[in-house]
Order: structure tokens, then sequence, then C-alpha cells
């Protein structure tokens, strides 16, 4: 009867057992199944995007993820979310971009703010101190030749500037290139102190390598901007993980511009850059992995 008795106890303890190593191995094998899956990031051509979208990645990367980057326009960034072709785009300029938001809002998530009161807006080099507001152009436009410089077209930015060329009735026409070419644009302008005025923001290298102010308007354009991480909705169900790590995300617009600095003007690899800024800020990345 002992016997029996033990066999029975011996028979329940294994069965428990057996239970318990395979909801261990279903776990085990959900948490991979999560893992495997590919996080796909939009990439806009504005050197804001690189350095918080590398650090993401590589972030994802350590916590064994297989991620992409795309490179488009906004707009491309957008409409690739809204489609579940891209899951993350970390450069988000809200309300700048509420457009896209209000366009898709059922299929994206505002998932984190990376860092809020970025600035924005039409600047001139500080040797212009006779020009501090928009309202200091009217009458004023031959001298800049008629033109003010912004960045590519159907980028929000330029539809706004657009939009304050014809609320100001300036009679100046909006140049629209790569940041890059408005960037040397200005820079060969700004070289011979030269009237210029063009689209800029924070954080920008502009701001370290040129004095520059933003000029100021009466009419509500641009303005502060929250930078936020936008995924797809269907992220958070796809991969719980990485969702929770990006819904954690913030970095100061100070690390930004300090790492854009490096891979701009001092030539550094910007994977090594944010590599650097991870090994720096451990604690503050372990904190947005719920650790």
């Amino acid at each position: 009867m002992k016997k029996l008795l033990l066999l029975g106890i011996m028979t329940t303890l294994l069965a428990l057992i057996g239970c318990s190593a395979d909801e261990e191995a279903s776990s085990k094998s959900n948490e991979e199944s999560n893992k495997d899956q590919t996080i796909k990031f939009g990439v806009t051509p504005w050197t804001s995007t690189v350095p918080p979208t590398e650090i993401a990645q590589l972030v994802l990367e350590d916590m064994g993820y297989t991620v992409e980057g795309t490179e488009t326009n906004v707009g491309g960034v957008f409409m690739g979310l809204s489609r579940g072709d891209l899951d993350v785009f970390m450069d988000a300029w809200l309300p700048m971009h509420q457009v896209h938001l209000d366009k898709f809002e059922d299929k994206l998530d505002q998932t984190a703010v990376s860092y809020p009161e970025a600035q924005t807006g039409w600047v001139v080099p500080t040797y212009m101190e006779d020009i501090n507001s928009i309202s200091d152009l009217e009458g004023k436009e031959d001298r800049f030749n008629n033109e003010m410089y912004g960045i590519e077209e159907g980028a929000s930015a330029t539809e706004e500037s657009d939009e304050i060329i014809e609320a100001y009735g300036l009679d100046m026409k909006q140049v629209n290139s790569s940041e890059g070419g408005m960037i040397a644009e200005a820079s060969r302008k700004m070289a011979q102190e030269e009237p210029v005025v063009f689209y800029g923001w924070r954080p920008h290298t502009m701001f370290n390598k040129y004095d520059l102010k933003v000029i100021e308007n009466d009419q509500g354009f641009f303005g502060s901007s929250s930078v936020e991480v936008i995924t797809n909705s269907d992220l958070k169900d796809k991969a719980p993980e990485a969702y929770e790590f990006l819904s954690n995300w913030s970095i100061s617009i100070d690390d930004v511009e300090e790492m854009i600095v490096e891979i701009e003007e001092n030539g550094k690899d910007s994977k090594e850059v944010a590599r650097e800024w991870i090994n720096d800020n451990q604690d503050k990345v372990d904190e947005m992995m719920g650790e």
C-alpha cells in the first residue's frame, strides 16, 4: 500500500514538473517567436532623425530583434506606417506632422515623446540686426533676392513656409532643395555676410556652427514642437517587448545635437556614436527596457 502511495506521489510530481517545463518552454518559445520579428524603421533625410534611430536600432538588436531602415520623405514614412510596411518613426514633429496623424489616426500609435520644446522657424544670421521678425522682411525682400531657402518639397515645413509668404504678403518665393543643399546655399551667403533667410530647427549643427536667431512671427506659425516616436498600431501585439522599450523612450535635445555634431562635423560613424551614447547611458537604457 505504501509503495502504491509513493508511486502515486512520484507520478503527480513528475506530471507537475512536466507541466512546468512545458509552460516554461512555451513561454520561451513565444518570447523567441516575438524576437523573430523584423522591426522596420522609417528614416527621413534629416540629421535629427539619425541619432535616435541608430540608438533604438542598436538596442533592439541587442534585445535579439532584426532591424531594417527605409529611407524616404516624411509623407512616405507615414504612408508606410499606415500600411504596415514600416513599424517605427523616431522623429515626428508635432504639431507640424499632425496632418499625417489625423489622416491615418486608426493605424498609428503616438508611442513616446523623445524631447519637447524643439524650436523651428525661419532663421537669419545674427549680423542681420534689423531683422528680428517676419514682418521685418516686408519691403526688404529684394535684399534677399526675393528668396527664402527651404527643405524638400512635400514636407510640412515647406507648406507652412509657403503659408507664411502668403499670410504676410511677402514678395518672395521659397527655393526648395535637400537639407544639405539648403544649408550649403545659406553657408555660402553667410561666409560673405550677405542677407539670407532660411528654415531652421533644433537639434541641428547649424546652431553650433553659425550665429543664428529664429525670427518671430505674430500669426502662430512654427514655434516649438514636441518630437515623438510614432509606431504602427500593430507593433504592440507584433513585438510587445520592442513596443515597451519604445514606449519608454526619451532623450535630451542636447544629447541629440551633440551626436549630430560628432557625425556631421567630426566625421564619426553614426553607429559608433550611437553605441557610445548607449554605453554612457546604460542606466537610462535599462530603464527604457523596463529593467
